[in-house]
């Protein structure tokens, strides 16, 4: 049967109602965030949620001394969350019957689940139908005030694209793979004597290249690399895979092309470029770019938020 973890880790921290006067006096308060508290068992039926099930395993001692490590930052995440959903309603955003159910729809058709299994799951987690439709409830609420107040408000233009684009190219064209033919000679940097002699041998390939001579040819003759007896056919390699001195080198070049003699720690490298494929084309590269600085300028704009959330507002913690 299907778990809810991954869907119900976030909402948790709403599933725990406000408690009463009463039931307050009968647990220890741990928080006090405007004029809300969060009970030390909130916090610690959060922590049990979200454990592991190797954590779960352990003895009640044990496992309570991985919580007691943890509770600070748990706690933090539940201040976090009650300040979104105050300032939600203090801003008058509200969530209808109706989004609750199209949301439960909508992840029962992603799991393909029907009525049954979607509430024997709910079961098997500890949770309610109506207990789960709270939590939807007021992660829906979040999602609405963060989209007012940041998401809505982001603008990520064409020339910020582009100048990134220009500034990190070899990381976007990652997708770009190679199909090379190789010439290796093989020495050390600093083996001056036979440095000199093999310089020599490779402006020698060069001048047989521009000549007309077959590639593959040369580099059964010359190559030192096991690729030689295929003719320097390294097949198809992706950008990503490649040392930087070989993309620095292909950048410069067109399918067709072969190298000059260039350096690697290893030795010194005649390269042809046979085909270049592309599984992004640009417009698939600026929407990938867009998506990336959005979320980038998300991320800091909602610590921002939160921290201006945290600083005109009471907030007591009694760890």
């Amino acid at each position: 049967m299907l778990k809810f973890k991954i869907t119900i880790i976030i909402l948790l921290l709403f599933i725990f109602p406000r408690v009463s006067s009463a039931a307050v006096l009968l647990d220890r308060v741990v928080a006090i965030v405007n004029k809300e508290v969060i009970t030390w068992s909130e916090l610690y039926r959060m922590m049990e949620f979200e454990a592991t099930e190797q954590v779960k395993s352990l003895k009640e001692e044990e496992r309570m001394k991985i919580f007691k490590g943890n509770e600070a930052q748990f706690l933090e995440r539940l201040i976090d969350m009650r300040l979104q959903i105050q300032e939600a309603k203090r801003l008058g955003l509200e969530v209808t019957p109706e989004e609750v159910t199209e949301a439960i729809e909508n992840i029962k058709m992603k799991h393909s689940m029907t009525d049954a299994s979607f509430k024997e799951s709910l079961m098997k987690e500890g949770l309610t139908l109506e207990l789960y439709k709270k939590m939807l409830s007021e992660q829906i609420m979040i999602s609405k005030v963060v989209n007012q107040q940041i998401k809505n408000k982001i603008v990520v233009s064409d020339d910020e694209i582009k100048k990134y684009i220009e500034s990190n190219k070899e990381t976007l064209s990652d997708s770009e793979t190679y199909n090379l033919r190789q010439i290796f000679l093989k020495i050390s940097r600093d083996d001056a004597g036979k440095k000199i002699i093999i310089v020599e041998r490779g402006f020698l390939i060069i001048q047989r290249l521009k000549a007309g001579e077959s590639f593959s040819a040369l580099a059964r003759e010359y190559s030192e690399d096991p690729s030689g007896k295929l003719g320097g056919d390294l097949g198809f390699i992706k950008k990503s895979h490649l040392a930087k001195e070989f993309r620095e080198v292909l950048s410069h070049m067109k399918v067709g092309d072969f190298s000059m003699p260039f350096w690697t720690e290893k030795g010194l490298h005649i390269i042809k470029l046979e085909d270049k494929v592309s599984t992004q084309n640009i417009d698939e590269i600026k929407e990938k770019v867009r998506r990336q600085l959005f979320e980038n300028r998300f991320l800091t704009q909602y610590k921002s938020w939160i921290k201006g959330l945290r600083e005109k507002s009471y907030i007591e913690i009694n760890l």
